[in-house]
């Protein structure tokens, strides 16, 4: 028997070993700031800091929402986990041109992944898109604005390019994929 099916990719916010260090790592601040000889002043700042960021992440991670889906449709972009609806955004085959994989340096030689697709011109604003977002934008990413206005950090969620490979050449076939990663 053959599986007929299209190859849907799909990715889900959830856990990774990334949001299980931040977890652990809320986990320990926030019991260390419960302990009796904790000064007042600690508490006040480090228990909504640690305790409401880890309670936030895990309640990310539980939501279970898609970060990131390509189908027959196009290219579903994930929106940030605390204003989904509104960032959340579906980019038309029609208008998609190219995927790209890149990469952000976010401090201490870190690096964050992130995947984004390119645009034709003219396509429709994206949630966010404005010339003060592209000057800032601009400035601090290593890839064009607009390429940056439709990507989406692989955070909370993973990222199978095999897969996602699959999928595209199954609904978009040719279509490129630049790695400047």
């Amino acid at each position: 028997m053959t599986d007929d099916r299209a190859p849907v990719y799909e990715a889900r916010y959830g856990w990774d070993r990334r949001t299980v260090g931040i977890l652990a790592i809320c986990a320990a601040f926030t019991a260390a700031l419960l302990l009796p000889d904790m000064p007042l002043f600690a508490r006040v700042l480090g228990l909504p800091l640690f305790g409401g960021g880890g309670l936030f992440m895990a309640f990310v991670a539980l939501s279970r929402k898609v970060a990131f889906r390509v189908d027959e449709t196009g290219v579903l972009l994930g929106g940030s986990p605390a204003r989904y609806r509104a960032t959340t955004v579906h980019v038309p085959w029609s208008d998609v041109t190219g995927f790209v994989f890149w990469r952000q340096t976010v401090g201490g030689g870190t690096t964050l992944p992130y995947v984004g697709v390119t645009r034709r011109e003219g396509s429709p604003a994206l949630p966010g898109d404005g010339p003060t977002a592209r000057a800032v934008l601009g400035a601090l990413v290593p890839v064009p604005p607009e390429v940056a206005m439709s990507s989406r950090a692989v955070n909370g969620w993973r990222l199978d390019r095999g897969r996602l490979a699959a999928a595209v050449a199954h609904f978009a076939p040719g279509l490129p994929v630049y790695d400047q990663s």
